[in-house]
């Protein structure tokens, strides 16, 4: 066998902010996104001697499925593609990565690419072209409350991210004062969120997680459809206390942030829908290369 050279890049949990980090946004008010990877990787293998565009792709969760897998496997290609044994600069490689995505016509922003590029727990600025990153490390009890709580499910239902951003920046293009406002409440809920983590004020983190659903519902109401069939009992009888969709939504994975005692009950009632329960961690390293 020829030696051959693979890169590595963690998937994200979006929490608060998502889609203020895709242009035009960005430019017009500057979005602001908190986010996580966990420990679901794509995988990009290459041969030594092999063209520059013959990878080998494994994914370790499903494609389309809103944890910003296109993001993570751009970002696993843009390390194949650095030097070898050069060091790597994580913002270069997740800029690379978003052009990589950008010039193959898909409607990005830019969180996917820094937290897979990244790792870790991510508070960060979108303004105009920059990205800023804020100091922000969540208390230890906040995050160990959040995996304790914090069930991720895949619905089954992929769906392309694109036609729903295509949607919605059309509506937004053109003026539509609900689409600006829920864009408005989706950026507002990132600051309350990261401030929530750090000082473990879960009330804060419930209801930043609420805001940013009631933001979702005002852009684009569809995007939650996929989800409210399952969703909607459980919020009702006080299992869940707040849940979100991932990515761009409209099917996908969510996140539902169980009460206490209340996992089992969840987990079992999702899975009667036919959902599937993904097991997840923290993923403190981002990009990963082998074989250099």
């Amino acid at each position: 066998m020829g030696e051959t050279r693979q890169a590595s890049a963690p998937v994200r949990v979006d929490l608060a902010g998502g889609w203020t980090d895709v242009g035009p946004y960005p430019r017009d008010f500057g979005g602001e996104v908190v986010n996580f990877a966990i420990n679901k990787r794509v995988r990009a293998t290459i041969g030594k001697d092999s063209k520059p565009d013959d990878f080998e792709l494994a994914f370790d969760t499903p494609r389309g499925s809103g944890l910003g897998t296109s993001s993570a496997m751009n970002v696993a290609i843009s390390g194949l593609l650095s030097e070898p044994n050069a060091i790597v600069n994580q913002e270069e490689i997740a800029e690379m990565a978003f052009d990589l995505e950008s010039r193959e016509g898909m409607i990005c922003g830019r969180q996917d690419h820094w937290a897979s590029a990244r790792g870790g727990f991510n508070h960060l600025l979108f303004i105009g072209e920059s990205v800023e990153i804020m100091p922000f490390e969540p208390i230890r009890s906040a995050k160990m409350w959040l995996h304790k709580h914090l069930l991720l499910v895949y619905s089954g239902e992929s769906r392309n991210s694109g036609d729903m951003q295509e949607k919605v920046w059309k509506r937004y293009s053109e003026g539509d004062q609900s689409v600006i406002d829920g864009l408005h409440r989706i950026r507002a809920a990132a600051r309350p969120m990261a401030n929530g983590l750090q000082l473990d004020r879960r009330d804060m983190v419930v209801d930043s997680m609420r805001e940013v659903c009631k933001g979702v519902d005002s852009i684009d109401s569809s995007i939650h459809d996929p989800f409210r069939s399952v969703v909607g009992p459980l919020i009702s009888n006080g299992s869940l206390s707040a849940w979100k969709a991932l990515g761009a939504g409209g099917g996908g994975c969510a996140v539902l942030l169980c009460n206490p005692n209340s996992m089992e009950a969840v987990q079992s009632s999702v899975e009667v829908a036919g959902w599937q329960v993904i097991d997840w961690d923290y993923e403190e390293q981002g990009l990963e290369i082998t074989g250099e």
